[in-house]
């Protein structure tokens, strides 16, 4: 197949971003197939950055290793990885979350997030995440070769977006845009604060709007933007909530970019004047729909390899339905969207 080039934005998710390393797994596997720029919020940050640092260093095989690797670390967070060896015996990761929330609608972690802040412990207080990012080295992550790589935050004084991009894409950075308020510090840069970037962009797409980079931006959704059933418990109620504050952002930037496309269509703007983007989506919100904002913050090895699974299955899926449109044609309907 013709060589293609796309612009890949990642959503963030906690533990969920798992989905995102089996699309990539994936996408890597189709050589025509490159990568022009990433951008990232949280997990998406994570992942567009150990995608970019094995591209680098390793091509599609090293970015598939590193991926592999940052995960790995990811379900060694709280000593996790003592659960691969019966991970075959659990129940299905949507079973194990209903489950859980049945028996304990709200956990000990849930309260405690309510009651005590992470700055309560003081000098004892250490962010668990530091080991996962320390990993990535800056010369690879901001390399002049590869992707470009974006990395979104949210500045909590002013609730601002900044997006991190080039020599600025620092540990810290990746640290901030995966800065989830209730459970960890503010990471300070340049004398602001900043948590976690979902809030403000998740992720950005502006940095897309580039006209040297290509039309077409495969979103890696896993953040389930519609759910037939209006939540009645506490639990339901937390998670929807969780849901739509993370998915607001984007669907704001994809409104935008409705917008400017039926100005371009209707000659009110001239074409070329604006950029037309081409908007594409691998998501599975059937299994999403299954899982919780409890389970973004456990990062099993049996959550992790289910997640990966699905990731490759969709974006699978995506490819067989949709790999000829690539550069020709959106696939993702936004007038329906938003109809």
């Amino acid at each position: 197949m013709e060589a293609r080039q796309i612009n890949l934005a990642l959503q963030g998710g906690g533990a969920h971003g798992a989905f995102t390393w089996g699309v990539l797994d994936r996408l890597l596997d189709e050589p025509w197939l490159e990568f022009a720029a990433i951008s990232g919020a949280s997990a998406g940050a994570l992942n567009g950055a150990a995608l970019k640092s094995g591209l680098v260093t390793g091509g599609r095989a090293g970015a598939k290793a590193a991926l592999r690797a940052l995960w790995e670390r990811v379900g060694g967070v709280g000593d996790l990885r003592a659960m691969g060896w019966f991970r075959t015996l659990l129940p299905p990761v949507g079973a194990m979350a209903r489950t859980m929330e049945q028996m304990m609608p709200v956990s000990p972690l849930d309260l405690a997030t309510r009651v005590f802040s992470p700055y309560d412990l003081g000098p004892f207080w250490r962010n668990p995440m530091v080991p996962v990012v320390a990993a990535f080295r800056h010369d690879e992550i901001c390399a002049h070769e590869g992707p470009r790589l974006y990395v979104s935050a949210t500045n909590v004084r002013t609730g601002k977006l900044r997006v991190f991009g080039g020599e600025d894409v620092t540990n810290e950075a990746i640290l901030a845009s995966a800065c989830l308020p209730t459970l960890f510090q503010a990471v300070e840069i340049d004398g602001e604060a900043y948590w976690d970037g979902g809030y403000a962009a998740n992720p950005a797409l502006h940095p897309f709007y580039d006209p040297k980079l290509p039309d077409d931006v495969l979103i890696v959704s896993i953040n389930p933007i519609r759910r037939e059933e209006v939540p009645q418990s506490a639990p339901e109620i937390i998670n929807r909530i969780n849901e739509i504050s993370f998915n607001s952002a984007l669907l704001r930037d994809l409104r935008a970019i409705a917008f400017v496309k039926r100005l371009i269509a209707e000659g009110t703007i001239r074409r070329g004047a604006m950029k037309d983007v081409l908007v594409h989506m691998i998501a599975d919100d059937a299994l999403m729909t299954t899982l919780s904002v409890r389970t973004k913050s456990a990062p099993t090895p049996l959550l992790l390899n289910t997640l990966h699974d699905a990731g490759m299955r969709a974006a699978d899926a995506f490819l067989s339905a949709h790999a000829g449109d690539l550069g020709e044609r959106a696939t993702l309907d936004l007038r329906a969207m938003f109809d």
